[in-house]
């Protein structure tokens, strides 16, 4: 019965889980163009820390969820069209203004 369903996710995975769909959820409501860096750039942050952070570090990862909750917040704005994260082009921040 449980081969099916895969392994049990911690309260901890699932809030990361739904913390990058969310990103990926925002990143549609972006045009294409736009839409794909913040896809790529929320991708390899997500990889770099799944590789990189102690995950017994509770404090640090819930450090990481608050902070991209808050950039998520940030992202769901009409008014934002990408990210300035990962040192991958932040020239594009001020664009707008």
């Amino acid at each position: 019965m449980g081969a099916s369903k895969g392994q049990k996710l911690s309260g901890m995975q699932r809030q990361v889980l739904s913390l990058y769909r969310g990103f990926l959820r925002a990143a549609r409501s972006k045009p294409t163009e736009d839409r794909r860096q913040i896809e790529s750039i929320v991708s390899a942050e997500f990889h770099q820390n799944s590789k990189q952070v102690d995950r017994k570090n509770f404090l640090y990862i819930e450090y990481l969820l608050r902070r991209g909750k808050k950039q998520l917040d940030q992202l769901k704005s009409p008014d934002t069209i990408g990210l300035s994260s990962c040192n991958v082009s932040s020239s594009k921040k001020n664009a707008e203004t």
